[in-house]
């Protein structure tokens, strides 16, 4: 009897978020006989500045098959449009040293953009993770659904973002509504008590503890910046509060808001601090034990509603994604902003979101993924047909 080849599956990562969702399905491929798993780690993990992230891999004692550096030394547009065309470059190399049977990647990111522009040139087949969503405020919109073009195979999180997939000529046949991968994390996390986090980030917790993620709305000029200190002018107004910020990811006005992070953090000691990462085991122990997230983070729409406390997201950056009952939407004003943590911590609200269906589900999406890519067949789907409704 003739042995199966093993399948060689390739992951791509590129930023603490992405590994975040992704690590659980890696673990599951590497464990499988009938694959090899291969793993391109890129973009921020390699960056001191953002906290070498590529550390929680390495603890996690998942094998890296390449390390591509396409280091962002400006963090203005151009410097992001220069760090694209290396990845491009330097992904598609590495891409065709590993020859691949098939590509993984997830959501929006520039680089992941990179690794399927790279993927398709080299005829190599993609499944993606988290299509079909939308971000009007970001230029991640654009990058997202032109990878779902790319893609072959989708695993999406919700019906209607299915719905759009197909939407956008890709065959019904093809796409897999799943759930949200952050969700099985929550579930298998080992969570830390408050001694254990007071101790961790030396700051005891107050009568209201705030997570605070705010990310660059990348399709307006020059006005994140000051979006975040609206925000800061309206966090410094709560009594008795402890605040846990985690730096902006590597978008143009990510450098500038980190800097008002840290100038915030070194006047306010004994009420924050900030760290450019906490990898998911601190995070979701911190979400445990949150009243408030408040930012405009993808993780305050998908993940955090599972711990029924309010999310508060600010502008425009995630315009569009959809969102449950705990989610507060506000305008990026001092003023919107306090009449929002106003609402999140009021009795009325707080009682309502106590139950509520997470619209991202409820947890399995890595074992159906799992299930599915083992036995995708593979045979002349490079080649698609552009599905007409």
């Amino acid at each position: 009897m003739t042995k199966t080849k093993a399948r060689k599956i390739c992951f791509l990562t590129g930023s603490r978020a992405e590994y975040g969702l992704l690590s659980g399905l890696i673990k599951k491929v590497q464990k499988n006989k009938s694959s090899s798993s291969q793993l391109i780690v890129t973009g921020t993990h390699l960056s001191k500045e953002y906290g070498n992230t590529i550390d929680f891999i390495i603890k996690d004692k998942i094998k890296i098959s390449r390390k591509v550096d396409i280091s962002l030394i400006k963090n203005t547009k151009l410097g992001v449009a220069k760090s694209l065309s290396l990845a491009v470059e330097k992904i598609s190399r590495n891409l065709n040293n590993l020859n691949p049977d098939l590509l993984i990647l997830l959501g929006d990111r520039y680089e992941t953009f990179a690794a399927a522009v790279s993927a398709t040139i080299l005829n190599i087949p993609i499944a993606h993770i988290h299509g079909g969503e939308t971000t009007q405020g970001a230029f991640d919109e654009s990058f997202r659904h032109s990878i779902t073009k790319m893609s072959h195979f989708h695993f999406c999180s919700t019906k209607a973002y299915k719905k759009r997939i197909i939407q956008l000529g890709e065959n019904p046949k093809n796409v897999f509504c799943v759930g949200a991968l952050g969700i099985d994390n929550i579930l298998s996390n080992k969570y830390l008590k408050i001694k254990q986090l007071e101790k961790e980030f030396s700051l005891p917790f107050s009568k209201k503890n705030i997570f605070i993620t705010f990310h660059p709305v990348t399709l307006e000029k020059n006005s994140s910046l000051q979006y975040f200190k609206n925000l800061l002018r309206s966090l410094n107004k709560i009594e008795d509060v402890s605040l846990f910020f985690s730096k902006s990811n590597a978008d143009p006005e990510g450098r500038k808001i980190n800097n008002e992070i840290e100038r915030f953090v070194k006047n306010n000691p004994s009420k924050s601090i900030v760290r450019p990462s906490f990898g998911q085991h601190l995070y979701f122990s911190l979400l445990k034990n949150m009243d408030l997230v408040i930012g405009n983070s993808s993780s305050g729409l998908i993940e955090v509603p599972h711990f029924k406390i309010p999310t508060i997201n600010i502008g425009d950056r995630q315009l569009g994604r959809i969102k449950g009952k705990s989610v507060i939407n506000c305008l990026p004003t001092e003023d919107s902003i306090d009449s929002a943590i106003k609402k999140a911590f009021s009795k009325s609200f707080l009682s309502d979101i106590k139950k509520f269906k997470n619209p991202y589900g409820d947890g399995g999406a890595t074992e159906k993924i799992a299930n599915k890519i083992f036995s995708l067949n593979l045979d002349k789907i490079l080649k698609k047909t552009f599905h007409d409704l």
